[in-house]
């Protein structure tokens, strides 16, 4: 907790707001989608989706294969707490929503998809877009993503596959890299290796318009050296830090910069 507690302070000193960005391309990606305080529609679905599982006080038995939880210390978990204090936030998930919407990703991958909060973000950002989004969300646990299916049922959000599947094995199969996914949302394993075993294996899926977004980039001193890893390598042009999240870009267009954003 003092680590993060030091690293917010450090981010809170080094970030600015849109005044501050001189890309035209950046500019505009906070203006028209990081700040936008329009209410939408989907919002409404997003806070149903949520409080149908903050009501579900059933008890699962969660297989964790990632770095562990700082807040359950059970692997028998009731859906309603795992909802309120492991999935993202209401705030986040409207933002994800925007994030999608804007770049309006064909094909869209997740890492670690929990209870689908997250994934309803994506489905309905890209729903909006206009033509559906194909979507494929990974989860290691067979009992939590059983609850996200039901609930995937339940909105008819039938443009999203859901897989059990052990991450690696399945960012290993050759076959995945003939898919250009244009967005994918990294929040399954908050690990210094397991992150950057997961970028060098979707990198041969990158085209100039993907978007990666990685979810807590600084929850741990490993997980903040794999960002800065993540940062340098060659092909990242475009990177945006708002604490919580970090947006990897691969547009070969802009100068190579990093942006830490307040939100």
């Amino acid at each position: 907790m003092l680590f993060q507690i030091k690293s917010y302070l450090q981010f809170l000193w080094h970030s600015k707001n849109e005044h501050a960005v001189h890309s035209p391309f950046v500019f505009s990606l906070l203006t028209k989608c990081f700040y936008d305080k329009k209410s939408k529609p989907e919002y409404t679905i997003l806070r149903k989706y949520r409080n149908s599982l903050l009501a579900n006080n059933n008890t699962i038995e969660v297989t964790d294969f990632g770095a562990g939880s700082k807040v359950f210390k059970s692997n028998a978990r009731v859906i309603s707490k795992i909802a309120k204090t492991a999935g993202i936030s209401p705030k986040r998930a409207e933002l994800l929503f925007r994030i999608t919407n804007y770049f309006q990703p064909d094909n869209i991958l997740e890492i670690g998809t929990s209870l689908g909060l997250a994934t309803s973000a994506l489905c309905l950002g890209s729903k909006s877009a206009g033509e559906k989004a194909k979507i494929i969300t990974l989860e290691g646990c067979p009992e939590t993503a059983k609850i996200a299916q039901l609930q995937f049922q339940k909105f008819n959000f039938d443009n999203v596959n859901p897989i059990v599947t052990e991450f690696s094995s399945f960012l290993s199969d050759i076959q995945l890299q003939t898919l250009n996914f244009k967005l994918i949302y990294f929040d399954g394993n908050h690990s210094k290796k397991a992150t950057l075993d997961y970028f060098g294996l979707l990198l041969p899926t990158i085209t100039n318009e993907t978007v990666w977004i990685f979810d807590d980039i600084h929850w741990s001193p490993e997980m903040e050296d794999a960002w800065e890893i993540i940062k340098k390598h060659p092909k990242v042009t475009v990177t945006i830090d708002t604490f919580q999240w970090g947006l990897v870009l691969f547009r070969r267009e802009q100068p190579k910069e990093h942006f830490i954003i307040r939100i």
